[in-house]
């Protein structure tokens, strides 16, 4: 039988003043960026694996500057369904990042199909659909370094940018051809 190491937490008890609302703000972003889960006014927790100690680094800056403070906590779940819930709360989150993720992918084809419609075989617009495609590849690697407990949806979204990346090499082929043309 083997024992299943509880997954060890960080919980980070953030206090920014309120003015200048900017280095809240600052901080807020920052902790939405790297995936934190928020448990209330002020406090929020990270899986306590390396990906996300840069992270924590980050919003300590950030507070310090706007003359704030953060305190993090090393935590485990008292009960084994404590840890499974934060577990369950973090993955939530992930599945609503995947599920936006998607949502831009399918913005992404869409664009790509209106453009072939429309026969709009131009460099400017290849190229924009490049930096399209990247952004998506940048935000597909980002939620997926934060992903770890692994949400369902991450699968999915692998493939749908596999699809996108097929769909510009498509649309990348009808361009030259276009451009070849004239």
């Amino acid at each position: 039988m083997t024992d299943v190491k509880p997954v060890r937490w960080l919980v980070l008890v953030v206090r920014v003043p309120a003015s200048p609302s900017r280095h809240r703000v600052a901080v807020w972003r920052e902790l939405r960026r790297v995936g934190a889960l928020s448990l209330g006014q002020g406090t929020w927790a990270v899986p306590d694996v390396p990906g996300f100690a840069d992270g924590v680094s980050r919003v300590r800056e950030l507070a310090g500057r706007g003359g704030g403070e953060v305190v993090v906590l090393d935590a485990a779940g008292r009960a084994e369904e404590d840890g499974a819930r934060l577990e369950a709360l973090f993955t939530a989150d992930r599945e609503e990042e995947w599920a936006e993720f998607l949502a831009d992918c399918g913005k992404f084809e869409a664009e790509i199909d209106k453009e072939i419609a429309h026969r709009k075989f131009t460099m400017a617009e290849l190229e924009e659909e490049e930096q399209s495609l990247e952004r998506l590849r940048r935000w597909h690697r980002d939620l997926k370094a934060r992903d770890v407990f692994g949400a369902p949806r991450a699968t999915e979204a692998a493939e749908r940018l596999e699809r996108c990346t097929a769909r510009l090499a498509d649309y990348t082929e009808q361009v030259f051809e276009a451009l070849h043309q004239m």
